[in-house]
Order: structure tokens, then C-alpha cells, then sequence
């Protein structure tokens, strides 16, 4: 990952709700570095590749970047983000990642796909 810390801070991961097209949560853009360190001691390294590469793109994306990830993939990322969310002690961080991954299942359980934008500012709000 690429991205300083002061980038991090002025950018917004903003994700959908998976199948709800309305309804979007947005993230302090360090979110994604912070999982992915999270992943590191709550996953084994084969269960977070594919979850801590998705991150790390997500973490290097510039504002006004986007991605789409395949229901199949939530599918996958679904249970990992919700294990991650269960084993941080942080309260906000593991709030994010329990939201991360209801989208994800929501997504994976619709068949749809599951999509995020960057965008420049800074999150106060959790959903939208």
C-alpha cells in the first residue's frame, strides 16, 4: 500500500449496500490499510489473500476511483470481513468491518455485484 497516511485521511471509501442500489456507507479512507492489518492476525494467509489484495487496492485507489467486485467475491469476502469484525477490539474499526461485510453478504446473496468509490473528504457519518 502506497497511500500516506495524510492522503488517507482526506479520502472517503464509500461502499454500496450490496443489493440496496440507495443506500451507501461511507469509511474513513485509512479503513482499508487498517483491515488489512487487522486480516494479518485474524486471518491464516490463505484465507486474507484475496481479501488483503482487495484491500490494498482499495487503499491505493485515487479519489474518484472505482471497483466492482463480483458477487462470487463477497461471497468469499462476506465471513472474513465479519471474523475480522468480531475479533477487533476497536469499536469503530470493527463496526466498519461488520458493516463491510453485511454489504458484502447482501450482495453475494442477491447475485449482485458489490461496488466502491473513493472520493476526496473525510467521513463523519458511518451509513448514508
Amino acid at each position: 500500500m502506497t497511500t500516506t497516511t495524510t492522503e488517507a485521511a482526506t479520502r472517503v471509501l464509500v461502499t454500496s449496500h450490496g443489493a440496496d442500489f440507495f443506500g451507501e456507507d461511507r469509511h474513513p479512507g485509512r479503513l482499508p490499510a487498517l483491515l488489512a492489518t487487522y486480516a494479518d492476525a485474524a486471518l491464516s494467509p490463505v484465507e486474507r489473500r484475496g481479501l488483503v489484495a482487495l484491500l490494498c487496492k482499495a487503499s491505493d485507489t485515487p479519489a474518484g476511483g472505482r471497483l466492482t467486485i463480483t458477487a462470487a467475491q463477497a461471497a468469499e469476502f462476506a465471513p472474513l470481513l465479519r471474523r475480522i469484525s468480531q475479533a477487533v477490539k476497536n469499536q469503530a474499526v470493527s463496526r466498519a468491518a461488520a458493516l463491510l461485510a453485511d454489504a458484502a453478504a447482501r450482495a453475494a446473496a442477491d447475485g449482485e455485484p458489490w461496488e466502491y468509490r473513493i472520493e476526496p473528504g473525510n467521513a463523519e457519518g458511518g451509513e448514508r
